[in-house]
């Protein structure tokens, strides 16, 4: 909840006087949370170290070599192919934010954070993903003062600047953060109550592979661009009717009751995300309904999903994040009237849209 400006302006005021923080942190009624605040800041301008700590111990085989645990640190520097110094290093930082934990023996295990991790396929993914995006933050600044795009992610990512490109590395990184994403999805919705489900852009179909495990008797039509349709026809054999096209000019097969949007419109332009969700209208018989499945700005409990799409987009070159108020403004500016929020258990992985064509 935002404060009235004047209190708002005074908090500022207090907490930028260096005075007032140390008193702060000395008294013993607000001592702790001084502490916490002191902590976030800390943690603020250092995150860049912990995300790299993240990223060398993924593509070092850390976590992985701790699966089975606990682990002597000889055979960590034998397996992992570290002398002791930087294994010593690298194990101080990881312990740091929770990936690892040293026993009282010397040996070691993983960190709660470290076996979340390793229970998450799709966050891996983009741990290993994120060294395009840090290459083209070298100079953070210059994102912000050049024109989108230009760099190695919108390269990663050539749909993006209206170009096809080689869709293998970006396609089985959508298949594997899909699936996260789809669990929100079937957590919210009934998809029981359509006939037939259209995802468009869904990449390789991973998830309509999570539909169809939950919801069998459930048609499914994926509609992509022809190189990735390819491989989505290769991955998903019969089970889901594959269209080749391109939704930015084709216009989308009919006769689907429901078609999702999974992560698609905040990759997008406003012009192109608004074309696109008045196709989609066009595309459906009244009463049909549209699912946008998608990481929203303005997220209570996950504010700096905004932060991040904020700055991955910009440097993608295409989309930016939207509020649920503009996405629900953009479906009733194309058509739909009914427009409802389904609750998702975990938000900041994907908020849940559903509009109906009256």
């Amino acid at each position: 909840m935002r404060l009235p400006l004047g209190l708002a302006l005074f908090r500022n005021r207090l907490l930028a006087d260096a005075a007032f923080q140390r008193r702060a942190s000395r008294l013993p009624l607000v001592r702790w949370v001084a502490r916490a605040r002191a902590r976030r800041l800390f943690d603020l301008a250092t995150g860049f170290v912990q995300a790299q700590v993240l990223a060398a111990a993924v593509e070092l085989g850390l976590l992985d070599a701790l699966t089975e645990g606990p682990v002597e640190r000889q055979a960590l520097e034998a397996r992992l192919g570290l002398a002791p110094d930087g294994l010593a290093a690298l194990l101080v930082a990881a312990e740091g934010i929770g990936l690892v934990e040293a026993r009282s023996d010397g040996r070691l295990i993983l960190g709660q954070a470290g076996a979340e991790l390793l229970g998450n396929a799709g966050v891996l993914a983009m741990v290993g993903h994120h060294r395009h995006l840090a290459r083209d933050l070298l100079e953070p600044a210059a994102l912000f003062r050049r024109a989108p795009g230009g760099g190695e992610l919108a390269r990663f990512w050539p749909y993006a600047g209206g170009g096809h490109g080689d869709a293998a590395p970006y396609s089985a990184l959508m298949a594997a953060s899909q699936p996260m994403v789809a669990a929100q999805a079937l957590a919210a919705h009934d998809f029981s109550r359509h006939r037939l489900l259209m995802d468009v852009g869904g990449g390789e179909g991973a998830f309509l592979e999570a539909v169809a495990a939950r919801h069998p008797g459930l048609l499914l039509r994926l509609f992509e661009l022809p190189d990735v349709a390819a491989r989505a026809r290769a991955r998903l054999g019969g089970r889901v009717e594959v269209v080749s096209g391109d939704f930015r000019k084709d216009p989308l097969p009919g006769g689907a009751d429901a078609i999702a949007l999974v992560r698609i419109l905040h990759d997008h332009d406003d012009p192109v995300a608004a074309d696109l969700v008045r196709r989609v209208f066009e595309a459906l018989p009244a009463g049909g309904t549209l699912l946008v499945v998608e990481p929203m700005a303005g997220t209570r409990s996950a504010r700096t999903v905004g932060t991040y799409f904020a700055v991955y987009l910009r440097a993608m070159g295409s989309g930016r994040p939207r509020t649920a108020v503009e996405l629900s403004r953009m479906l009733r500016r194309a058509g739909f009237r009914r427009v409802r929020e389904e609750r998702t258990p975990l938000p900041l992985v994907a908020r849940v849209l559903v509009a109906e064509k009256g």
